[in-house]
């Protein structure tokens, strides 16, 4: 089995390269998107695993990047989150996995080998979430009209953030994430609802009665 492996952080990148070459995995790893997504067509691997806190190009950004041009590659995502958005935008972007870095060894190695096979799968703890991610979809299709139904989980968040006025940076504190992806988040859900500016989309938000609770 060979794997790529996208994590920004050396010692967990070095310890589970060191973990999976024992179990007999070849895996060659990258600090970084940009030199992760570059490498899969030289490399050609079975399995890549994405981080998803990553600065410059977060997982999310990754997995988008190489669905692009890799269609049919599988994709693990490997992280310390378990929170319900993140799951479900992974899974929204074609994501074969979603797994917690606290695992077993050997657990990732037959996870790997179940998504190159074609299953999808999710970190034993997450499944709660996960039933409430299928239910929450079954309610959508029974309501179809929503305003807000083209928005990402993600998206839907970052708008409720929006409500109270905060800036990006606050915003990027609250959740987690980068500056940077909260702006593209922004430009998202302006485009997706046909709005020129965010006050627009928070006024709309407000109107439609989605607000932030805490």
């Amino acid at each position: 089995m060979k794997a790529v492996l996208i994590d920004d952080h050396a010692l967990f990148r070095e310890g589970l390269e060191g973990l999976l070459r024992r179990r007999g995995v070849e895996v060659t790893s990258f600090s970084n998107g940009t030199e992760g997504i570059e490498s899969v067509s030289s490399e050609c691997p079975d399995v890549v695993m994405v981080d998803l806190r990553m600065p410059e190009l977060d997982g999310i950004q990754t997995l988008r990047a190489l669905r692009k041009n890799h269609a049919e590659l599988p994709i693990l995502v490997l992280t310390t989150s378990d929170d319900t958005s993140d799951l479900t935008e992974c899974l929204q972007h074609q994501a074969n996995g979603y797994l917690l870095k606290d695992m077993a060894p050997d657990e990732l190695v037959a996870a790997m080998k179940k998504v190159i096979s074609g299953e999808v799968v999710v970190a034993p703890q997450l499944a709660g979430k996960l039933a409430s991610i299928i239910q929450q979809k079954a309610r959508r299709h029974e309501n179809p009209d929503s305003i807000f139904d083209c928005l990402s989980p993600r998206e839907m968040e970052i708008l409720r953030h929006l409500t109270e006025g905060q800036s990006n940076k606050r915003i990027a504190l609250d959740l987690g994430i980068s500056d940077g992806t909260v702006k593209l988040h922004v430009k998202s859900i302006l485009k997706k609802l046909g709005l020129h500016s965010r006050v627009e989309a928070a006024v709309l938000a407000v109107r439609e009665g989605l607000t932030h609770n805490p």
